[in-house]
């Protein structure tokens, strides 16, 4: 345990489980004050009691009104973690309007939800770190029935981009992360539910360079990097932490 985030407020969503949950854990280990936030309350209770100095909150990031209502009970914010995400399967013939749709509010939405409701704290304390989860799965590379996943993870590079370039001067960073394949109860989810899931497992480690998936906790650690002190110079990149697929 280190103290890189002392005295930082963080606001992290989807933490109830996976990346947004190895994160907060992350963050509050390097002395943040966190506030985690997700759609599932059993898992943000059990993060709670695992981790009581981490405070919870249910709540929808697709719901703009209940962001509203959240920040404004919110006196400073100098980290925003963006996690929430979903895994569409198939090419644009297997993806309906009600799969785009739900994608792209889950996705690309959720973020520009939060993006707006914590940039005007950020500017009113002058600064402030913005980090956003897409994929290698995005505009950084093609994956076979990935249509709609890739599509809104690259469009989450070009939100992430845009922020950096527009409050740059505002001293608010914003970067984003690029996993590959992470061992997470969603990604579990995913190979329960494929007709084989033995087969599907091998084949997901299969496509990996380095021959295994990645953890939760090494894209925390990015996220530590990114939400720290050590990052100020960096805005506006993406950092691919997906065991080579990407090359």
């Amino acid at each position: 345990m280190t103290n890189r985030l002392e005295g930082k407020k963080i606001l992290v969503t989807a933490a109830g489980q996976g990346i947004g949950r190895a994160t907060a854990v992350a963050f509050h280990n390097d002395g943040a004050n966190v506030i985690a936030t997700d759609i599932n309350e059993k898992t943000l209770s059990a993060l709670n009691k695992e981790f009581p100095n981490i405070k919870t909150k249910k709540m929808d990031s697709t719901q703009a009104n209940e962001i509203s209502k959240f920040i404004k009970t919110i006196d400073k914010i100098d980290v925003l973690f963006n996690a929430v995400g979903f895994v569409h399967h198939g090419s644009i013939l297997e993806c309906e309007e009600k799969d785009w749709d739900f994608s792209l509010d889950v996705n690309i939405k959720s973020m520009y939800f939060m993006c707006k409701a914590v940039l005007p704290l950020m500017i009113k304390q002058n600064g402030g770190s913005i980090i956003n989860v897409s994929s290698c799965a995005s505009s950084l590379k093609g994956f076979p029935n990935r249509f709609v996943y890739g599509t809104t993870k690259g469009a989450v590079i070009g939100l992430t981009k845009s922020i950096a370039a527009d409050f740059v001067k505002k001293n608010i960073r914003c970067n984003s992360i690029a996993p590959g394949t992470v061992f997470s109860p969603s990604w579990q989810d995913r190979v329960n539910q494929s007709p084989d899931p033995v087969k599907a497992k091998k084949d997901f480690i299969a496509r990996q360079p380095m021959g295994r998936l990645g953890t939760a906790e090494e894209i925390a650690a990015i996220a530590v990097y990114l939400a720290s002190d050590d990052s100020t110079f960096t805005t506006g990149t993406t950092i691919s932490v997906d065991g080579g697929i990407s090359i």
